[in-house]
């Protein structure tokens, strides 16, 4: 049975669980139009993601994925975070504001959690996704003996081999024009930066994985070349960052109807790891970092959210993680079910391929 079939997928497309965006409303939204709706939990604790659990099921009775941030534990550096927060000071004072007196970790990897291990081991979600890495085998072991299906992004053969040498059932081959935080396992190694396109040909080439095509997927006609290049699915994310059901914030939605856009550009001054946004005040930044480094992920985060809060106080909206791949102009605001809805048809126009799997 196909990977496809097991999961009762109507039509060959996950939405890409975008912390902050990819809330349970969303996810059982899609669900329930017969794709795999997808929650992030990178960014709460065990609490919250038995939580967000929860609603999903109360919303719908299909399959959903669970995604986590698998990323090596920040290194602490006094000198670096107070350089860092010297430097943010005239944009905070911009807003009467002043940057925190210190960063924390705001965010615990999968990998030390303990919790969120002991918790999806009880509640048994049909999918678990991991991002930025992989967990211990012991822990991939566990989940799979639960009888969740697992999924791990890659970013290069060398990390798609990774997971499937880990025994992952399926690959996210994540291009560079993704929204949102490359997948890359060493932030700090060089990256080939390679497209969806190379990279999902490499990965369905070099590996014996079922491979899910992430980046720059907008409508039908890209899942059709996704699927055509011999992905089993794809990935969308910022396609359904317009809909109601999305956590984005009116400010978010409409930066996504802007000029940034079509301006799209990954940075680490954000979160401290590379991500790709729209562009707005927070990424013309770059412009003046000079020689300046943001701490590790996701100490810099810490100084991130501060700036933002400060900022929207005061009505400007520009220093929000908004999110977005190189797609972002072709998104459609409507509900997540018209937009599967549609997202099928456009399928079935452009390949005349059943939503079967036939």
């Amino acid at each position: 049975m196909s990977f496809l079939n097991r999961l009762n997928l109507l039509l060959p497309l996950i939405q890409a669980p975008m912390a902050g965006v990819s809330i349970p409303a969303l996810a059982a939204a899609v669900s329930d139009e017969g794709a795999l709706g997808s929650v992030g939990v990178g960014a709460t604790d065990a609490a919250g993601a038995r939580a967000m659990i929860a609603e999903v099921r109360a919303r719908t009775d299909r399959a959903f994925n669970v995604n986590l941030f698998v990323h090596g534990g920040a290194v602490a550096d006094p000198a670096r975070e107070a350089a860092w927060l010297r430097w943010l000071v005239p944009v905070f004072a911009e807003f009467g504001a002043e940057p925190p007196s210190a960063l924390r970790t705001i965010y615990k990897s999968f990998a030390d959690d303990a919790d969120m291990l002991a918790m999806l081991l009880e509640v048994a979600p049909p999918v678990v996704s991991f991002h930025f890495g992989l967990p211990s085998a012991d822990a991939i072991a566990a989940l799979r003996d639960r009888g969740i299906m697992l999924l791990a992004t890659a970013t290069s053969v060398a990390e798609a081999r990774a997971v499937e040498a880990a025994g992952i059932e399926a690959v996210v081959a994540q291009g560079i024009e993704a929204g949102g935080h490359r997948g890359v396992f060493d932030p700090a190694a060089p990256d080939d930066a390679l497209g969806t396109v190379a990279l999902t040909r490499l990965l369905v080439r070099e590996t014996g994985l079922p491979v899910i095509a992430a980046g720059g997927i907008m409508d039908g006609a890209g899942i059709a070349a996704m699927l055509a290049l011999g992905a089993l699915a794809a990935q969308l994310g910022t396609a359904f960052i317009a809909c109601p059901e999305s956590g984005a914030d009116d400010a978010y939605r409409a930066a996504l109807t802007g000029p940034g856009a079509y301006h799209t550009t990954l940075t680490k001054l954000i979160s401290g790891r590379p991500a790709r946004a729209l562009a707005n005040r927070f990424t013309a930044l770059m412009q003046s970092l000079g020689d300046h480094l943001p701490p590790d992920y996701p100490i810099a985060y810490d100084a991130g959210k501060a700036l933002h809060a400060a900022a929207k106080a005061k009505g400007e909206h520009g220093f929000g993680a908004q999110w977005a791949g190189q797609g972002a102009p072709l998104a459609r605001a409507m509900p997540a079910a018209r937009l599967v809805e549609l997202l099928r048809a456009e399928l079935e126009e452009s390949s005349g391929r059943g939503t079967d799997g036939s």
